[in-house]
């Protein structure tokens, strides 16, 4: 018998300085900005609700955001702790059910609910009991939202940002949609939006009016996702284990630069990282975006798609290579740049058919394994392969 999914989302807004707020909370109604202390060129890691209103924004110039913000306390970004929030989180969402699916310490997690009503009740129910298990033994006050599938959870808690619930029945998820702005639909990249605002669609019901044969033309083939999304038809489960799976490390640049070695010394550095970090998860990666922030402001973003997953440092750099030659087109300096890792999965315990075909590979992970135990006792920067300059961690660094 077919059976409804429950699908309840949770969302600790600005997980790190609601950890922060919960370890040390700020003055009362003082705004809290979260930022590497002592560089002169230090980005804003997270904020408060009030920095955000007063305009600050994750990437920000430190500068400029204290400039905007005045009177702002400044706290240096602490991701062990954050770490460790989340973990505590994660167990107590967990007993409810363990099909869990979260992020990297960032307070968003999905849980599939469907068929626990005989143990815990309703599903609306088991909501209201989390936020307040939550909300007494560890501090953070998390949104949360109900609905049949992901995508449409996910919309609702942004509807009701940065404290509430919301509760999106079955039969109910057109309707829900229709009057929202399509900015709220998750996944659409800057150029679709665009486009998007070409035909004068600003509304989710003004999209779903379109047939599949209309947003072929436009969008090929994300016209599939565009027509799906804007009707609340997402299928996609609930994944066991870090779902909104990125890898990232963003590097800041001592002054504006145009020194291609100094640049691709730094992609070097982030990649070695990111591979580090995967194979600590057991995860493997088959796409590597690369972000280019200009002096100026520009932002370009571009990746790099191999045609199966890999954790090694040497593939990886493959990849991190294609994806700035196609992001540095300009002649103008970066301030700044940012390796992530996505389209992640798990580490196939799977052996090799034919192993005289790997050898190259076998040796690189044997020598990745070695350098993984050297940075894990003595630091990442103490060994680094030819192309990496021996640096410390990048600022901004997150996971």
């Amino acid at each position: 018998m077919f059976r409804e999914r429950s699908i309840l989302h949770l969302n600790i807004t600005d997980f790190a300085v609601a950890v922060e707020q919960a370890a040390a909370a700020p003055r009362r109604g003082r705004p809290l900005i979260i930022a590497p202390a002592g560089t002169s060129r230090a980005v804003v890691y997270d904020m408060s609700e009030e920095a955000y209103r007063a305009g600050v924004r994750k990437g920000m110039a430190l500068s400029q955001a204290t400039r905007v913000c005045r009177g702002a306390e400044l706290r240096p970004p602490r991701p062990e702790l954050y770490r460790r929030a989340m973990e505590n989180f994660l167990r107590q969402v967990r007993s409810y059910s363990p099909r869990l699916e979260h992020g990297s310490e960032d307070g968003h997690v999905f849980v599939d609910l469907t068929g626990t009503h005989r143990l815990f009740g309703p599903a609306m129910d088991v909501g209201l009991r989390l936020r307040r298990e939550v909300r007494r033994q560890l501090g953070f006050n998390p949104i949360w939202t109900l609905a049949t599938s992901k995508l449409v959870a996910k919309v609702a808690s942004r509807l009701v940002k940065p404290i509430g619930e919301y509760i999106v029945s079955a039969g109910d998820e057109i309707d829900f949609l229709a009057p929202l702005p399509v900015s709220l639909l998750p996944g659409l990249a800057p150029g679709e939006m665009r486009r998007l605002g070409e035909f004068r669609i600003v509304t989710v019901g003004q999209l779903a009016g379109l047939s599949r044969g209309q947003l072929l033309v436009p969008f090929g083939r994300r016209g599939d996702y565009l027509y799906e999304a804007s009707r609340g038809i997402d299928t996609a489960p609930v994944s066991a284990g870090i779902g909104t799976a990125t890898v990232a490390v963003e590097h800041v640049f001592a002054g504006d630069t145009n020194d291609r070695q100094e640049v691709t010394a730094a992609i070097a550095d982030m990649t070695s990282r990111v591979g580090m970090e995967l194979r600590q998860r057991r995860q493997e990666a088959r796409r590597v975006g690369i972000w280019i922030r200009y002096a100026d402001g520009l932002q370009v973003v571009r990746s790099a798609t191999a045609r199966r997953r890999t954790a090694s440092d040497f593939q990886l750099q493959h990849l991190a290579d294609q994806a700035l030659s196609r992001a540095w087109l300009r002649r103008g300096r970066l301030r700044s740049c940012r390796l992530v890792c996505d389209d992640l999965c798990r580490q196939s315990p799977q052996l090799p058919l034919f192993a005289e075909t790997h050898h190259q590979e076998r040796r690189q992970a044997g020598l990745l394994a070695a350098m993984d135990t050297i940075r894990n006792r003595y630091g990442h920067a103490l060994i680094a392969t030819g192309r990496q300059r021996l640096s410390p961690a990048p600022a901004g660094e997150a996971a």
